[in-house]
C-alpha cells in the first residue's frame, strides 16, 4: 500500500471520544516543554489534576480525546466564552509530537467543529494560537478558519501575549 493510501486509511480511523480518566494520561504526556512552549510552559502536578477535573465536568462545550484507531494521540475541545461582546466557542487542541505532521490535528479540529456546530447555539468557533506558533496557526488555516487579526490574549491566566484570532463560521458547516 502506498504512503498516501496508508494515510487515508489512518485518517479514516481517527475519532474523538468523550473526556475520561484516560485523559489524565494525555495531559501528562502533553505537559512537556515542547508542547507547552507557547502556553506558558509545563504545569505542576496539581495544575494538571485541576485541569483534568475541569475537563471531566465541563459544561457548555466538551473536551475530547483524539484517537487513532485504539491509540490516544491527543486532545481537542471547545467551550463557551464571550469574545468582543459576542457569545462564541473557543477551541484548543494538542496532538502528541510523535503523531505530528500527519494532519491529525486538522482532522480532529474539524470533527470538534462539527460537534460544536451541531449544538446550534453559537455562530463562531475561535482559536487563539500564539503568533509565533507556526504549526498551530497552520492547523487553523488548513481546518478552514479565517484569520481575523492579531490580538492581545490572556493565557495562562495573568499572562498576556500576542496571538492570532482565527474564526470558523459554524453556521456554514451545516447541522
Amino acid at each position: 500500500m502506498s504512503v498516501a493510501g496508508r494515510m487515508v486509511r489512518a485518517m479514516n480511523s481517527l475519532h474523538l471520544a468523550p473526556w475520561s480518566e484516560k485523559g489524565l494520561q494525555i495531559l501528562h504526556r502533553q505537559n512537556t516543554p515542547e508542547m507547552t512552549e507557547h502556553l506558558g510552559g509545563p504545569e505542576t502536578e496539581q495544575a494538571i489534576a485541576d485541569r483534568h477535573a475541569r475537563y471531566l465536568r465541563l459544561d457548555g462545550g466538551e473536551m475530547l480525546i483524539v484517537h487513532l484507531g485504539e491509540v490516544a494521540i491527543g486532545s481537542v475541545g471547545y467551550w463557551e466564552r464571550e469574545w468582543n461582546g459576542e457569545d462564541v466557542y473557543e477551541t484548543g487542541y494538542g496532538i502528541l509530537p510523535e503523531f505530528g505532521g500527519n494532519g491529525y490535528a486538522v482532522e480532529a479540529l474539524r470533527l470538534a467543529a462539527d460537534r460544536a456546530a451541531a449544538r446550534g447555539d453559537r455562530r463562531y468557533l475561535h482559536a487563539f494560537p500564539h503568533v509565533e506558533h507556526a504549526a498551530s496557526n497552520a492547523v487553523c488555516r488548513k481546518a478552514g478558519f479565517d484569520l481575523v487579526g492579531t490580538v492581545s490574549f490572556e493565557y495562562p491566566k495573568g499572562t498576556w501575549s500576542e496571538s492570532n484570532d482565527w474564526r470558523l463560521d459554524l453556521t456554514a458547516r451545516g447541522a
